[in-house]
């Protein structure tokens, strides 16, 4: 079931997507800030494969015990660069991580309704693909251009040139979901740039959320 169908009309959901690097995690940290119950895709993606997992126990059964470091911990970098230079082998992780993150997000989602939150949001990469973006009410787009998100790659997270565009060869093009989302963030510019464009966007949902209760 697509998370957003156990809501009720009181809980306006958002889901986020976007490229890699294209500022999906800033915009979460920017509504933060603001009072919003978030959930970060990464910080899930490291949730479901700490050491004494089923997840990691099925990553390390498919892709071996060399993915592991010397404490137990999965190794992402040495995966990450299996992965992504091996198709097959992308999608058997993907298999794997997919629908334990899926379980992970409905849960904090039920906790949320459960406190009774009028507004949340979850980061949720391949939002349109998966067919999730029907069980939301609001569905946002960050977008930076190709060269912002490698210039980002390597300057931010350390990785070199040639990795970089590999990882992000692997993604789809951004235009068609930018044509079907509720709402496009453009993240071309500053950091405060995106934090403003972030808290208009969120005023804006916060005040449908205020007429619709009347």
């Amino acid at each position: 079931m697509p998370w957003g169908e156990t809501l009720d009309d009181s809980m306006l959901s958002v889901a986020v997507t976007g490229n890699i690097a294209s500022g999906k995690s800033s915009l979460l940290r920017a509504w933060a800030r603001a009072g919003v119950p978030v959930i970060s895709a990464d910080d899930l993606a490291r949730e479901v494969v700490e050491p004494g997992t089923d997840g990691l126990q099925e990553v390390t059964r498919v892709f071996g015990r060399d993915v592991l470091g010397p404490d137990g911990q999965l190794d992402r970098s040495r995966l990450r660069d299996r992965v992504f230079r091996d198709e097959d082998a992308r999608r058997k992780l993907e298999s794997i991580l997919h629908p334990r993150i899926r379980d992970l997000r409905e849960g904090w989602l039920r906790e949320q309704r459960r406190r009774g939150m009028e507004l949340v949001a979850a980061e949720i990469p391949l939002l349109f693909e998966t067919g999730y973006a029907r069980g939301v009410d609001v569905t946002i787009v960050v977008h930076a251009p190709p060269a912002v998100r490698l210039e980002r790659l390597v300057r931010v997270r350390g990785l070199d040139a040639e990795e970089a565009a590999r990882i992000m060869s692997t993604q789809a093009d951004a235009r068609h979901t930018r044509a079907i989302a509720d709402h496009v963030i453009p993240n071309d510019g500053t950091p405060a740039e995106l934090e403003q464009r972030a808290q208009e966007l969120l005023a804006r949902l916060r005040a449908r959320i205020r007429r619709e209760r009347g």
